[in-house]
């Protein structure tokens, strides 16, 4: 039997970067929920595919085949034979993911492969809708989150990291504005699981946060 930890919460989070060093503590597979759903949305671009026109996109996901594969503990995204890991990361195919991920259709095609997965290995998978609906079953779930404020200063450290031109003050409203259309989306909302450990990380660290939940799940295993 595989142990499954399912991580959910908001967007700049740090859902990512603490499931990633808790799967390196824990020796577990971990398993980029997002990636995949920029992958689809990455073909969607690519093949100029409306997504509102149902018919177009149920056509579209047909012809859509994604697989997973590990290098050096690193997820690589395969969409149709062809690695895609180092295109899917534009703000493109960003836009074009929060669009495409709330489609039924997307989420349901999926939603199989995400399971499948869990049955075979230990993983940690983070997402909005983790322990809600993909992995409702897991031995431990998450909800890790931070203030918005929290959120945006660490989003605007980043960009300036960069040499990025950017305004706090707005980075703010659109994570707000982000995390209200999560929650109120109808195709699975973000919420919080009635039984997911209530994780804060607007004050301690992305190795504080991994280190609780690999507390956790030691003890739960």
């Amino acid at each position: 039997m595989s142990f499954n930890i399912a991580i959910d919460g908001p967007a700049g989070a740090g859902k990512s970067t603490v499931a990633r060093m808790a799967a390196g503590k824990l020796g577990f597979v971990y398993v980029d929920t997002g990636a995949m759903y920029r992958t689809i949305a990455l073909y969607m671009l690519d093949n100029h595919v409306d997504v509102d026109d149902e018919k177009a996109l149920t056509e579209a996901l047909s012809k859509i085949e994604i697989g997973l594969r590990y290098e050096n503990g690193a997820q690589q995204m395969i969409l149709n034979g062809v690695n895609v890991s180092g295109c899917i990361r534009t703000p493109e195919v960003s836009a074009q993911a929060s669009v495409t991920a709330v489609k039924p259709q997307v989420r349901a095609k999926l939603l199989n492969l995400q399971r499948d997965l869990a049955k075979k290995e230990n993983v940690i998978m983070d997402g909005r809708d983790i322990g809600t609906r993909i992995l409702p079953d897991a031995g431990l779930k998450i909800f890790l989150t931070a203030s918005s404020a929290e959120r945006a200063r660490r989003r605007y450290a980043e960009l300036q990291e960069k040499g990025q031109d950017c305004d706090y003050d707005q980075i703010k409203k659109e994570i707000e504005e982000r995390d209200y259309r999560d929650m109120h989306r109808a195709e699975a909302p973000l919420k919080k699981a009635d039984d997911a450990v209530f994780l804060d990380t607007s004050d301690i660290d992305a190795e504080q946060a991994a280190e609780r939940i690999v507390s956790l799940a030691k003890e739960r295993m």
